[in-house]
């Protein structure tokens, strides 16, 4: 598969950067966070994002790599600087690679600040060494647990010491690895200290995320959710945290640990949400924009991107959609409200 390299620009109509302006919503937030969903598709099945027997998306309802590639671009012309590639899992899908290559040529501009991944990690010894080829400088892997056959429990299908080995790939290649751990009640909250401890030790910042309340997944929410205030107050008998400035471009609050010399990050969609300063935008793997990972408005950007080759129509609808962007989510998790805030997986959405 051959992309043509022309920006948007170059597109006939699609018009630049300067002459659109800068995306804007409605509260006064300019979106410069770009998460794109490449597939729906994983090849794990972890009890707080999927269900054990999911039935994907058919192909055609799929952009296209080369599609996906336009999309992110007429973004880019709009003032997006960070573009984080997720899934399901992104290096399941069939050469991903091009993509990240084509869209590398952003970075070579300076259009582009940074691009990067989320990733389970199963694919990761396979691909760090090209993605760091492509510019990518630093990746969020998902990581629950150091214990192999509690791993296995959480991912139902995850083989830890293969997560672990793409790891070191990615230290290898030079990519700074940030580890991501959901934070989840009567599993994992005793080990928390320790894998903290692990990824500090490895030269990795740790991010701890609460449960979110998307999609069925055949277990209890509530069974599951472990606020992370308990999780700092229980740290904080064994550790010195302390409050840092430090920023990703992402939800997390961060803290200093003194006694490891590590970053800690917070991410509280419930506790303690981030919605005031939200500078992000996701789009799935069929083209959908959603303006809030916690509302079920979105925007269909397909029709339009495959309406005209040139770009008007499509960045009309990425601006009627940007000032519909709401001012925050409504998740809750409680013993009455046992349906999801949100019906769609999380894997739709993108991580």
């Amino acid at each position: 598969m051959v992309f043509a390299t022309r920006d948007l620009t170059d597109r006939g109509g699609g018009g630049s950067a300067t002459a659109l302006g800068p995306l804007v919503d409605t509260f006064g937030r300019a979106v410069s966070y770009l998460r794109v969903s490449v597939t729906d598709r994983c090849d794990f099945r972890c009890v707080y994002c999927m269900s054990e027997h999911m039935t994907f998306l058919p192909k055609p309802d799929l952009l296209t790599l080369e599609e996906l590639d336009r999309l992110c671009s007429a973004f880019i012309n709009r003032g997006v600087r960070k573009l984080r590639l997720t899934g399901g899992e992104p290096l399941v899908r069939r050469d991903v690679m091009t993509l990240f290559r084509s869209l590398s040529r952003h970075l070579e501009t300076g259009r582009l600040e940074e691009l990067t991944v989320t990733t389970n990690g199963s694919q990761l010894a396979r691909y760090a060494a090209d993605l760091a080829a492509c510019g990518v400088k630093r990746i969020n892997v998902s990581i629950d647990t150091l214990d192999a056959d509690k791993f296995r429990a959480i991912t139902r299908w995850g083989d830890l010491g293969k997560v672990l080995d793409g790891v070191k790939a990615a230290q290898k290649a030079g990519i700074r690895v940030k580890i991501n751990a959901v934070a989840l009640k009567d599993v994992n909250e005793h080990e928390i200290g320790s894998m903290m401890e692990w990824a500090h030790g490895e030269g990795h910042d740790l991010s701890l995320i609460e449960v979110m309340p998307l999609g069925e997944v055949g277990a209890e929410r509530v069974d599951q959710y472990l606020p992370l205030s308990r999780v700092r107050e229980q740290l904080s008998e064994r550790y010195t945290l302390i409050d840092i400035d430090y920023r990703t471009g992402g939800p997390a609050r961060y803290m200093q640990v003194k006694e490891t010399g590590g970053r800690l990050g917070f991410i509280t969609p419930l506790t303690h949400n981030f919605c005031e300063g939200c500078n992000r935008v996701r789009v799935t793997c069929t083209g959908t924009l959603y303006m809030c990972l916690g509302q079920e408005d979105a925007a269909d950007l397909r029709s339009p991107l495959r309406a005209s080759p040139d770009d008007g129509v499509l960045q009309a609808a990425i601006d009627s959609a940007i000032f519909r962007k709401p001012k925050g989510h409504d998740f809750i998790i409680d013993r009455q409200t046992r349906q999801p805030a949100v019906h769609r997986h999380m894997s739709t959405t993108g991580g």
